[in-house]
């Protein structure tokens, strides 16, 4: 067989916690890697605000990338062939004619209110309101940060020229082009998912994001031009001037292509701080009712996707107030708190002696009054059995989110994909494949979402004919879960007869609590 020559290309991941520049091959390869910690990763003036300068993200990919160069093997980096973007989402930063930020960027985990509602026409307001979903259009609206920017800081809004997610913001820092990629599309926007752009001015829900038209940036599909490396930004990052830039997707976008989750058969879970399941669709597929799909990095694709929106949190929240014991002890043995916890999850039995965890600590636009809450306590029960009650709780809320998924597109996933931090646990990945009782595979990489980036610019050079040629020369498992079904009847019946009953035992009580500590 001839051997596919070597291509490379040059990727910028930013998550919440860091910025990677990743240097990759067209045979999924990483072949060094820069990276730079956000410390911190955002600030807050306000209880219910997480900001960060926008300026921050640019510095720290040019720092990333300075390094990678400087480490990189000899004539690595003067082989690079294009850049691509990815970061996290509904990250928004308000930009002025040249470009300049007007104000921080208001990050994806800022929880800050608008006043008010959406000023919807009667007809409108009535149809939502027959189907259910005026609260939740309040909700959305009374969440965006450009409704929070437009009532309580008038002038910025007035001198706001373009209202970017942070990957376009990126976009021009690189290119000088004010443009960002549809699969990047994700936040509290004007988005029409359906024609992967933006929503026409008379559409039925733009005053729920109602930003100017004049005021969002031009859109690219995956693999096009977004614009070519400035030399300004060629002498902050280390680049050749005119390398071509091109679009790919957001970070869950990039993630599932990563995974190798380009068919339907195949869902992508994500163990980050919100934990998801997703994959990829040929058609406008809504996850929930009136709760549109995000747009794939595939042109022509849907993402839909259910999120736990305190997801792998949780873990982090549990080892501050529960366990003292294991930060200490993994101090002294240099290694972490997770895993220790995590080689104590054998102790526990499928389904925790009763305990059952319900992860709604962050309530979802389709529960706006959920809560967390933990049933079936004993004098049996431990702080390792709150643990992993946790960790089966989060799938839990999964299974329910693939068994939406399935009965509203019509088929039967077959496998998982996992991604995120919890996937680096042998014993979560085990009791993830016991839980959903099908098979659960890991890649060889941990840096998915940057292999998904890299392939949107591998096929937007031309490198593969299309993403299922690229995932197949680029995507490498490495790990296989095969379910026990014995421990998998404990989970279904768990499942089955007492989880999916508890939202709805305890909403009026979560309804309750929300008018007490809500009233105006």
């Amino acid at each position: 067989m001839k051997e596919v020559e070597e291509r490379i290309v040059l990727t910028f991941d930013v998550g919440t916690q860091s910025s990677r520049a990743l240097l990759i091959n067209n045979r999924g390869d990483i072949l060094g890697k820069g990276q730079k910690k956000h410390d911190p990763p955002y600030f807050s003036k306000d209880a219910d605000q997480a900001e960060q300068d926008a300026l921050f993200y640019y510095r720290n990919i040019c720092e990333a990338a300075q390094e990678l160069k400087s480490s990189a093997e000899d004539g690595l980096w003067d082989r690079i062939e294009a850049v691509s973007v990815t970061t996290i989402r509904d990250t928004v930063i308000c930009v002025d004619e040249n470009g300049i930020p007007l104000r921080p960027a208001i990050i994806w985990l800022d929880k800050r209110k608008a006043d008010g509602a959406p000023k919807f026409s009667q007809v409108t307001r009535m149809m939502l309101k027959a189907v259910g979903m005026e609260e939740t259009a309040k909700m959305q609206f009374q969440k965006a940060h450009c409704n929070w920017i437009m009532q309580k800081e008038p002038d910025i809004w007035k001198r706001t020229y373009k209202y970017l997610l942070l990957s376009g913001f990126l976009t021009f820092k690189l290119t000088g082009n004010m443009a960002d990629a549809a699969a990047s599309l994700v936040g509290r926007l004007p988005i029409d998912c359906q024609s992967r752009g933006w929503q026409n001015k008379g559409a039925l829900t733009r005053p729920v994001f109602d930003v100017e038209p004049d005021k969002l940036c031009e859109v690219k599909e995956s693999g096009e031009l977004l614009g070519k490396i400035t030399r300004q930004a060629a002498e902050d990052t280390g680049l050749k001037v005119g390398l071509p830039v091109l679009a790919s997707g957001a970070d869950k976008a990039c993630e599932i292509l990563g995974l190798g989750c380009t068919s339907k058969e195949k869902a992508a879970i994500g163990f980050g701080t919100t934990a998801t399941i997703t994959f990829n669709i040929e058609r406008y597929l809504e996850p929930e009712r009136f709760i549109p799909p995000y747009p794939s990095v595939i042109p022509g694709f849907f993402n839909p996707e259910i999120e736990i929106f305190r997801g792998y949190w949780l873990i982090s929240w549990f080892k501050k107030e529960f366990a003292e014991k294991e930060v200490e002890q993994a101090k002294l043995q240099g290694t972490s708190a997770e895993e220790l916890l995590n080689k104590r999850l054998k102790e526990i039995p499928a389904g925790c002696d009763g305990l059952l965890f319900q992860p709604y600590f962050t309530p979802n636009v389709t529960m706006p009054s959920a809560r967390g809450a933990i049933i079936g306590f004993s004098d049996q029960h431990t702080r390792i059995h709150i643990y992993r009650a946790i960790i089966e709780g989060i799938n839990f809320a999964l299974i329910e989110g693939m068994k939406l998924l399935e009965k509203r597109s019509g088929h039967a996933f077959e496998e998982i994909r996992l991604a995120g931090g919890g996937s680096q646990s042998d014993e979560i990945c085990q009791i993830t494949a016991d839980m959903f009782g099908i098979p659960v595979k890991r890649t060889v990489t941990h840096e998915a979402t940057g292999i998904g980036s890299a392939m949107a610019a591998f096929v937007g050079l031309g490198v593969f004919q299309n993403y299922q040629e690229a995932q197949e020369a680029m995507v490498h498992l490495k790990d296989t879960f095969e379910p026990d079904m014995g421990q998998h009847q404990i989970y279904y019946e768990l499942y089955q007869d007492v989880f999916q009953n508890i939202y709805g035992k305890l909403a009026p009580l979560y309804a309750k609590l929300h008018d007490i500590y809500h009233r105006d």
